[in-house]
């Protein structure tokens, strides 16, 4: 190829165009993959994060689990209901919506 004006345009051409196959291959290859969890609450816990504002304390895990087990969360492997998501842990006393929400938020891996 010469080196002349046409010559070095069409080497940018095909290097911008190559740049272009690049991106277009790594946006399909990340395509695949989860989306980060975000950090609001309410997003992740749903309809129970007004239920827990709502909620008389101190309250323990058994007592959340009997009104709320059938809330559905989201996780990072998919929605999982309350009682699964605290069913791994002793039986605890919490004495605010707060505390509830960092326990849960921590088992479901913010």
């Amino acid at each position: 190829m010469a080196d002349d004006k046409q010559g070095r345009d069409e080497q940018a051409d095909r290097k911008e165009e190559r740049q272009r196959e690049r991106e277009i291959e790594e946006a399909r290859a990340r395509g695949d993959e989860k989306e980060p969890m975000g950090d609001d609450p309410s997003g992740r816990l749903g309809h129970l994060d007004e239920a827990l504002e709502s909620h008389d304390y101190p309250a323990t895990t058994n007592e959340l689990v009997e009104a709320y087990g059938e809330y559905e969360l989201e996780t990072q492997s998919g929605e999982k209901s309350l009682e699964d998501v605290l069913s791994s842990t002793k039986d605890q006393t919490y004495d605010s919506a707060d505390d509830v929400r960092r326990r849960v938020l921590g088992l479901i891996g913010r």
